[in-house]
């Protein structure tokens, strides 16, 4: 922790800050918010250039784990590289959320088989071993019905027919996830009666714990 130093603010801490949460609950917003606020730079999750996912969109069960491999190679790449850059960052999801959300809902739905989440697993483990976590962990939870509503609000014809089921299943593995998960810091924050875009003061109460959590106090839910 607390490596390097921020740009255009000497004496300040380096920063790096993952923010974790299911679809729809806000993570890019509120990564570009808080790069805003902070003076920090924003690394938004990149768009799918996946070339298994058309032959996993055909046979999960086939090419499931070669897709999450592929993913998992390319989410490390980059938290190695928001490791080293020289100043503060905030990412839009974090490395873990592949493994212990995703992939794991495709082991528990039949979509990978055993032996290869077992080997899937092994990998991720000593490599999360060997690469220095975030400073901080931002957990944006939010309920079934709040995820439903901001996914129809911003209006992605693909995500329009969304499976309830399937969100439900997300939270309960990244609350599973969130509980056992100790290698750095975490701040919940129960996002249903926020809005943190519209209302200053809530986006205010975020960086708040935000920055208490960072300085080593006990907040753990917002």
């Amino acid at each position: 922790m607390g490596r390097g130093f921020t740009a255009g603010s000497p004496g300040m801490i380096k920063r790096f800050v993952a923010i974790a949460g299911n679809v729809g609950v806000g993570k890019s917003t509120l990564t570009r918010l808080l790069a805003e606020r902070m003076g920090w730079e924003p690394f938004f999750e990149a768009v799918d250039d996946n070339p298994y996912l058309p032959d996993f969109y055909r046979d999960m069960r086939a090419w499931s784990f070669h897709s999450q491999v592929f993913f998992l190679s390319r989410r490390l790449r980059h938290h190695h590289d928001l490791l080293m850059r020289p100043h503060s960052v905030v990412q839009d999801r974090s490395v873990y959320e592949d493994a212990e959300v995703f992939a794991r809902n495709l082991y528990e739905q039949g979509s990978m088989d055993e032996r290869d989440y077992r080997s899937y697993r092994e990998l991720y483990e000593v490599l999360c071993a060997l690469v220095p976590p975030p400073d901080l962990v931002i957990y944006l939870r939010a309920d079934v019905e709040t995820l439903l509503h901001r996914i129809r609000l911003r209006g992605r014809e693909y995500e329009q027919d969304i499976d309830p089921a399937y969100l439900q299943r997300l939270n309960r593995l990244y609350d599973a996830w969130i509980e056992d998960f100790h290698l750095c810091p975490v701040l919940t924050i129960q996002s249903d009666t926020l809005d943190f875009v519209h209302q200053s003061h809530d986006l205010d109460r975020i960086i708040q714990a935000m920055n208490e959590k960072l300085a080593g106090k006990a907040i753990m839910v917002l």
